[in-house]
């Protein structure tokens, strides 16, 4: 029997609590686009894939240092409104010293409990959040609450599910929470419709549309 891959100690603990997401970030905010370098244009084609309009209000979920801020910006135009909200005050200072502010307002929140009204943003983009998420049913329906019964939502990585697996040191299972016979109900639950599935060696991106308005 072959023996387990060694987990990388540099990435992130995958379905694990707040406090000990926080805790890891925030020893990694300050070097963490220096790891992963080359990310950004799978950040914008995502963000394009969204099919943002000018006008828009737009939330980056876990938004970390803001690397999709820009992008997002750029798709709603300056009449849009872009919110970067992240659970680490750490990464949320690394946006800052990066200058994303300027594209977008910073919020210190989490995911799951996040202070805004009902149907008060139009899109949420989600880079890498999904995996981080103690409850990710909880966090799903809090998100089509905040974006109402018409909104979008991208959850999205840089690289595909067996890439990223093997980036952590951990074997592609069944049970892996990004895998669309597991989303794709897991989103119906959370009042999300799957729209678009791509699992790719170099990207991660599922497109939904909200059905309906859910109160967490």
């Amino acid at each position: 029997m072959m023996p387990a891959p060694a987990r990388n100690p540099e990435v992130a603990p995958v379905h694990t609590d707040p406090a000990q997401v926080r805790e890891f970030f925030a020893a990694r905010a300050a070097n963490w686009e220096t790891r992963y370098p080359d990310d950004a244009p799978a950040y914008e084609a995502a963000v394009d894939a969204m099919r943002l309009r000018f006008g828009m209000t737009v939330l980056d979920a876990g938004c970390g240092t803001g690397r999709a801020l820009p992008f997002l910006r750029a798709d709603v135009g300056p009449d849009g409104l872009v919110i970067g909200a992240d659970l680490t005050p750490e990464m949320l200072d690394a946006a800052a010293s990066k200058g994303r502010h300027r594209y977008g307002a910073l919020l210190l929140a989490d995911a799951a409990r996040l202070p805004l009204c009902d149907g008060g943003v139009d899109a949420v983009f989600a880079a890498g959040l999904i995996g981080h998420l103690p409850d990710p049913g909880a966090a799903l329906r809090e998100l089509a609450r905040v974006t109402g019964p018409r909104g979008l939502l991208a959850l999205f990585h840089p690289i595909g599910r067996a890439a990223l697996a093997a980036r952590q040191g951990r074997e592609l299972t069944r049970d892996d929470l990004r895998a669309q016979h597991n989303l794709r109900p897991l989103l119906a639950a959370s009042g999300w419709t799957l729209t678009d599935y791509t699992d790719t060696d170099d990207r991660f991106l599922a497109l939904a549309s909200a059905t309906a308005s859910t109160n967490a």
